[in-house]
Parts: C-alpha cells; structure tokens; sequence
C-alpha cells in the first residue's frame, strides 16, 4: 500500500491561496513523492515477507520467511515487484493529496452553508480520507497486483513473468483489463477507504490534540513530532485495514481457471 504521507495533510485553510498556495501544493506533492520512494525502497524487503505468509504456508513465520527467501533467492529477491509501485508512488501521492482536499473543501463549504463551524469533524475528516483512499484505489489496485504477482512467482527458470510490463500484458491474455488486471478490486476499495480514513483521523487527532495541549498552532509542530503522529497513524491504518489486505493479496495471487480458488472476496 502507497502510504500517506504526514506533509501536506493539515485542515489550514491559508495555505491554499493564489499564487504562494500553488508553491506550496507543490513542495507537498514533491515531498510526499519523495518521501514514498523512500518509503517502497525502505518498505520493500518488508512487503514481501507480508506478502508470502499471506498466500502461502511455506514459512513458520516472518524471520523464517526471511531466511528462507534469503538462502534459496538470494537478497534481491527482496525487491521483487519494486519497479511498479517506485513509478507509480508519485501519481498515486498526488491523487491521496488531491482526493483528500477536495473532499475536505466540499465538507468546509456545506459546514459554512449551515453555518456550523468551518473546521472539519472527527467524522468528516475520516470520510475524506477514505475518499482519498477510493480514489488512489483505481491506481493502487492494478499496481499491486502486478507486483504481487512477481513477489510470489516461481524463482529462477520456472518463473511466469519477466518483468511489469510482461506481467500486465500476461494478466491481460488470461481475463482482459478490467478482470485480469483489476482482480481484487471490490476489496482493495474496502481496504483504502478504511485505511486512509483511519490515517487521516488518527494524525489530524494527534496534531490537533497536540495544539491543544501545548497551547500553540499546528504550524510550530517541529517535525520530529510530526513524523511520530504519521507513524502511529500508520499503525492505526494497517490495524483497521489488515484482514481486507489479505484477503486481497490471496485474490491478487490466485490462479486462473480451473486453478483459481477465489472467486470474490466473500470466497
């Protein structure tokens, strides 16, 4: 999962004006760009583990996955699949920035219509993030299939695909576009609503708790704390979102036709 990223997801308003709003936009978009590559470099090795104790029974446990992927692959297997969401982490940056600020803007808009105060509820802040998340959904869906399915093919000559774009094409043949590569769909959209409404109310909580408490403004949060807050939301975002994450990757590494087991995500 592309995660969010702690710059950018402040309710302040003053930001987004003329021409200075356009510069910062931009810093955020290329921060939290930034900031997801090193995220997929860092998290990689990482996923991979996640993602072959999810669709197989091979290893015991984490540590023994490790060891096992290590000695029998070797240490770049544990980048498997990391050119697809490298590419796409910018892309997809920009659609949770944009979805979230749009749906924030139309929430601001109806509270001033009603007149109740402009700032965003608990509650609307989290349905903006899972707008954010249905949003990123239709890029982050393809995107992780695709490495899913190189994370857990066969190593060396048996292997199916070699690479991304072999990969697509293959997933293409077997079922078209939309049930090939879009396998899984319905449970990724469960999965990015719930997780990025949970990112997004859990770190605008802390920082707004962290104003409150401290008596000073958002803006004066040195980014150390500011990191801290978007690594516990992270937490809160994998604990809310997890058992819709395996249940998509066991889809997203089926087989096909008769070899598939799962037919949708109630299977």
């Amino acid at each position: 999962m592309t995660g969010a990223t702690a710059e950018g997801t402040g309710v302040d308003v003053e930001r987004e004006g003329g021409d200075g709003g356009a510069k910062e936009t931009f810093k955020d978009l290329f921060a939290g760009a930034a900031g997801g590559v090193a995220q997929v470099l860092i998290g990689q090795p990482f996923d991979i583990i996640k993602v072959r104790l999810q669709t197989t029974t091979r290893y015991t446990g984490a540590v023994d996955a490790a060891t096992k992927i290590f000695k029998d692959e070797g240490p770049l297997a544990f980048y498997k699949g990391t050119l697809t969401p490298l590419v796409g982490i910018g892309a997809c940056v920009s659609v949770q920035f944009g979805g979230f600020h749009y749906a924030r803007r139309q929430f601001e808009a109806r509270n001033t219509l009603h007149n109740r105060p402009a700032p965003l509820s608990y509650t609307q802040l989290y349905a903006s993030g899972a707008f954010a998340g249905l949003a990123n959904s239709v890029l982050s869906g393809p995107i992780e299939h695709v490495r899913i399915r190189l994370q857990t093919q066969p190593h060396g000559a048996g292997r199916l695909y070699s690479g991304p774009l072999d990969c697509v094409r293959k997933l293409g043949a077997h079922e078209g576009i939309m049930r090939g590569l879009f396998r899984g769909q319905a449970v990724t959209l469960l999965r990015e609503a719930q997780a990025y409404g949970c990112w997004f109310l859990t770190f605008e909580y802390l920082m707004n708790r962290h104003a409150r408490v401290n008596s000073t403004p958002r803006s004066s949060i040195s980014a150390p704390l500011i990191a801290l807050y978007g690594g516990i939301a992270g937490e809160a975002l994998w604990l809310a979102s997890y058992p819709f994450d395996v249940v998509k990757s066991k889809m997203q590494s089926d087989g096909f036709g008769t070899e598939m087991r799962y037919g949708s995500m109630r299977a």
